[in-house]
């Protein structure tokens, strides 16, 4: 009878579970028939015909399934059965986590220091600029611009959706000065940054009154009003065409050309555009440290006697000035900068970086920018991809779909980010618990 009654409830749950993938099947279809079972593409008449794929979105709709599927009937009775964590068992949790960024710390700043050296070594000097650049060096300019913004939002608490406004002002700061004025880089760097926390208070002004859903409205306008600003004010910025011929940086005043007063020419080294990547690279990666000294600032509250008004300005300018060095980081990387480079999607993809690594942690925004940034630099790689779905297949048109489940992921698992744990500045080493009578639960 037993057995009967154990074995009518296994029935059920598979059942249950066949049922809820079916429903998953259906959302899923629903969600991925017009972003990959349809398309369109222009033929040989420049008319636009639909195309279908069906076989992909099958693989994909199957592959959710097989997810779900996976998720209800091994990982939900495994976690089920698994003992309840006592106290002792969790503090013991929360322990182990609050060290995980002392651990993490050094080895991440010593991969950062040789990575380039690393390259070298396992690609040769020749395929090493692409390495060093789209994965090194723009990589770092996020991991800066995801540390900025977590002051913002993840110190401060104040939610900030147009900070690409600040990542604009620093680059266009940086182009225009030096192509109309002739600065140097090291003369550009400062400034870039100080002109963006001048927006960053001139920001923060108006919104001192504003809190969560009005201040986010708030700065995505703002990040907007900067982007048409832009577009229209055509005799400064160039408008649409954007401003080209940014001047590259140079190694005090030696630029890294092939010239015989070039920095290879001078040393007597071969000429090889991975020297210019190599020093954009570990100047990012001093100055970033250099920075995060002021990140780890205490952003106060009413309650410690500091003034509330003085506090939000300095988060809104020491953010607005990381944005503005990474701006000009970019603007000097890229030697060219366009409106099209600043657009929300800018803002949503640090945001991002901020949410997933977990706010107020500065190892997991590092690791969460080089997931996201490294891993579309990555997807352009993977031929294997092409291979499966065919030679037309770009994966790199998924990465926002991809994101977004990465994001929904996270939210489950670990909702307050990959690394939520933040050691505080100020700390009571032998505290005393509270007495049973004056917690909720009756235990202190």
């Amino acid at each position: 009878m037993s057995e009967a009654a154990a074995a009518t409830p296994a029935r059920a749950d598979r059942g249950g579970a066949l049922k809820d993938a079916g429903i998953t099947a259906l959302i899923a279809l629903g969600l991925f028939l017009p972003l990959i079972g349809l398309r369109t593409v222009q033929n040989i008449r420049n008319e636009l015909v639909l195309e279908t794929r069906w076989p992909l979105l099958a693989a994909c709709v199957g592959a959710v399934v097989a997810v779900r599927l996976l998720g209800t009937l091994v990982v939900a009775p495994m976690l089920a059965r698994r003992p309840a964590a006592t106290l002792a068992a969790r503090a013991a949790k929360s322990a182990r986590r609050a060290r995980l960024p002392r651990v993490l710390g050094p080895l991440a700043i010593g991969f950062a220091m040789t990575y380039p050296l690393l390259v070298i070594w396992l690609v040769g000097a020749t395929g090493a600029n692409k390495w060093i650049d789209n994965f090194g060096i723009q990589i770092l300019i996020y991991v800066m611009l995801g540390l900025g913004l977590n002051i913002v939002v993840g110190l401060a608490g104040l939610l900030d959706l147009g900070y690409v406004a600040f990542y604009a002002v620093g680059a266009y700061s940086y182009a225009l000065l030096a192509k109309t004025f002739g600065l140097s880089f090291w003369m550009l760097l400062p400034l870039a940054g100080i002109l963006a926390a001048f927006w960053g208070i001139l920001l923060g002004f108006p919104v001192l009154r504003l809190r969560g859903d009005y201040l986010a409205i708030v700065t995505l306008a703002f990040g907007e009003m900067i982007r048409l600003v832009l577009i229209n004010w055509v005799p400064v910025t160039n408008g649409y065409a954007g401003v080209s011929g940014v001047p590259r940086p140079t190694f005090f005043g030696i630029a890294f050309n092939a010239s015989d007063q070039g920095f290879a020419a001078i040393f007597g080294l071969a000429f090889s555009p991975t020297h210019r990547a190599f020093f954009l690279y570990y100047v990012i990666l001093g100055i970033g440290r250099a920075w995060e000294a002021l990140r780890e600032d205490e952003i106060a509250c009413r309650s410690l006697g500091i003034n509330t008004t003085v506090t939000k300005l300095t988060a809104f300018a020491i953010g607005a000035m990381f944005g503005g060095i990474a701006g000009a980081f970019f603007a000097a990387r890229q030697g060219f900068i366009s409106p099209e480079s600043f657009t929300f999607m800018e803002s949503a993809v640090i945001l991002s970086i901020v949410v997933l690594g977990g706010m107020g942690s500065q190892i997991g925004v590092a690791i969460a920018a080089i997931v996201m940034i490294g891993g579309t630099e990555i997807l352009r790689e993977l031929d294997l991809l092409r291979a499966v779905f065919g030679a037309a297949f770009d994966p790199t048109q998924y990465r926002m779909l991809i994101f977004g489940f990465g994001m929904v992921l996270i939210m489950v698992w670990r909702p307050r980010g990959l690394i939520a744990s933040r050691q505080p500045s100020v700390s009571l080493h032998n505290g005393v618990p509270p007495a049973g009578d004056l917690v909720k639960e009756g235990r202190g």
